[in-house]
C-alpha cells in the first residue's frame, strides 16, 4: 500500500435497492468519474455500499471532496486515512494522521464497524484502542459518547481499515439519470432552477426550455438564464437548454386578445411549446417553478388552464412552499446571485395591468380561437436555439 488517504462516499436511499441496485450503483459512479475529469487520474471503485476515491497525487484530494458533495446519491463524503488491517498499523495511522485533526476540538467519541468478521478485534475493542491514542496525542480532550463534537470512525473492510473524523454532508437524493428525462421551463427567475434541482435530485435528467422576447428582453437576459444552467449543472450534470422566441406570439395576444388574459394565454403557448420539445426529446414530463398563489398566473384556475395543453405530466416540486423556503435553497445551490441580477424575462414584457386571478377556461379558449395557434407555435419552435451547458466546477 503506497497511499495514505483516499475519500469515501455514502450512500443514501441507494443502500435500499435490491436486485436493481447494480443499475444505481453504476449511474452514482457515472457521476462521480464526470465530476472528476479534467482534474487528475483518479480511481473510483465500489466497496460494500461505500464508494472509495484514490488519486495518486494527494494534493487534490481537497478539491475533489468539494466536487463530491454535488453528487446526487450521497449522503456524506469524507477523507479517510488508510492502514493495514493489523491493530498496531491502526494505531500509527490514528497517531500521526487522526488526531492531530481533534485539536481545537472540546469532545469526541471513537466507533468502529467490521464488514471482515474474521478481524481479531471487536468492534468495541477497535474504538477504546484507538480513542486511547487520541487522548494520548490530546490529553485535554474529553470523551463524551451521547454528544461529541467529533467522531472517530474505524471501518475494517475487506482489504485495509479506513479511519476518518468527522464528515461532510453530501447532496442526498438518488443519481442523475435514473428517473428518466424531464423537460424544465426555466425562466430567469428564483424559482425554476430550485424546481430543476429538486427534480434532478429525485434521479431525473435534466432538458430545459427558455422563452425569450428579443427585442424586448436583452441578449443579457439570455446569458443569465445560461449561467443559471451553467450553476445547476455543477449538481445534474451538462444540460441542454432550448432557447424559443415568442415575441411574434406575445404581439398577436396583445393586438387580439383582452388584455386581462395575456399572461395565461402565454403560459398555454409555453406549456404548448414545452410539451412539443419533451416529446421531441424524450422527455416524461414537464417541470416549471410555481407555487400556489404567488403571483396571479399560479392560481388554482390558472395552474388548471396551463395543464390543459399539456400532454404529459406537469411537475411542480414548489407547489406548496414559500418564498422564503425557496430563497434558502437558491442560496444554498448558488443559484440566487445570479436570479436576483435586474435583466427582464418574457413574462414582464405586455404585462397586463390587472390580470385575471380566477379564469373559466371556455372564455380563455374565446380569446385564443382569435389566433392561429398552431403557425404561432411552428413560428416559435423555427426561431429555436440550442445551447450545451456544462457544469461551471469542471
Amino acid at each position: 500500500m503506497t497511499q495514505k488517504r483516499c475519500i469515501l462516499l455514502k450512500y443514501g436511499e441507494l443502500i435500499l435497492k435490491g436486485l436493481n441496485k447494480r443499475f444505481f450503483e453504476d449511474k452514482l459512479l457515472e457521476s462521480v468519474r464526470e465530476k472528476l475529469s479534467g482534474l487528475g487520474d483518479f480511481k473510483v471503485s465500489v466497496l460494500q455500499s461505500t464508494v472509495t476515491v484514490f488519486c495518486e497525487d494527494d494534493s487534490l484530494y481537497d478539491l475533489a471532496l468539494e466536487r463530491m458533495q454535488r453528487v446526487f446519491g450521497i449522503v456524506s463524503v469524507c477523507i479517510a486515512y488508510i492502514a493495514e488491517k493489523d491493530p498496531e498499523d491502526i494505531c500509527r495511522v490514528v497517531r500521526e494522521y487522526v488526531a492531530p485533526s481533534l485539536r481545537g476540538y472540546q469532545s469526541f467519541k471513537c466507533d468502529a464497524r467490521r464488514s471482515d468478521k474474521k478481524f481479531p478485534m471487536t468492534s468495541p475493542e477497535i474504538a477504546r484502542m484507538c480513542g486511547a491514542v487520541c487522548l494520548e496525542v490530546n490529553p485535554r480532550l474529553k470523551v463524551d459518547v451521547r454528544d461529541p463534537q467529533i467522531t472517530v470512525m474505524t471501518e475494517i473492510r475487506d482489504n485495509f481499515a479506513f479511519i476518518h473524523a468527522g464528515s461532510l454532508k453530501g447532496a442526498g437524493g438518488m443519481p442523475v439519470a435514473t428517473s428518466g428525462k424531464v423537460m424544465l421551463l426555466l425562466s430567469g427567475g428564483i424559482d425554476s432552477p430550485v424546481a430543476g434541482h429538486l427534480l434532478a435530485k429525485r434521479g431525473a435528467q435534466l432538458e430545459a426550455v427558455h422563452f425569450e422576447s428579443y427585442p424586448y428582453t436583452s441578449m443579457q437576459a439570455k446569458e443569465k438564464v445560461l449561467d443559471l444552467a451553467r450553476i445547476m449543472a455543477n449538481y445534474t450534470g451538462t444540460i441542454k437548454v432550448h432557447v424559443v422566441n415568442v415575441t411574434n406570439i406575445q404581439l398577436a395576444i396583445k393586438e387580439k386578445c383582452r388584455e386581462e388574459y395575456f399572461t395565461l394565454i402565454l403560459r398555454r403557448f409555453m406549456m404548448r411549446i414545452a410539451d412539443h420539445l419533451a416529446k421531441f426529446y424524450g422527455c416524461g414530463a414537464l417541470v416549471t417553478g410555481e407555487s400556489l398563489g404567488q403571483v396571479a398566473s399560479q392560481t388554482l384556475s390558472a395552474l388548471h388552464s396551463t395543464n390543459a395543453v399539456a400532454s404529459i405530466p406537469v411537475f411542480r416540486p414548489l407547489i406548496g412552499t414559500d418564498k422564503e423556503e425557496i430563497v434558502t435553497i437558491a442560496r444554498r445551490i448558488g443559484t440566487f446571485d445570479t436570479s436576483v441580477l435586474p435583466f427582464e424575462d418574457c413574462c414582464t414584457v405586455f404585462t397586463p395591468r390587472h390580470p385575471k386571478l380566477n379564469v373559466e377556461l371556455s372564455k380563455l379558449i374565446e380569446q385564443e380561437e382569435k389566433l392561429d395557434i398552431d403557425a404561432l407555435i411552428k413560428e416559435s419552435l423555427d426561431s429555436r436555439d440550442t445551447a450545451v451547458c456544462k457544469p461551471m466546477d469542471q
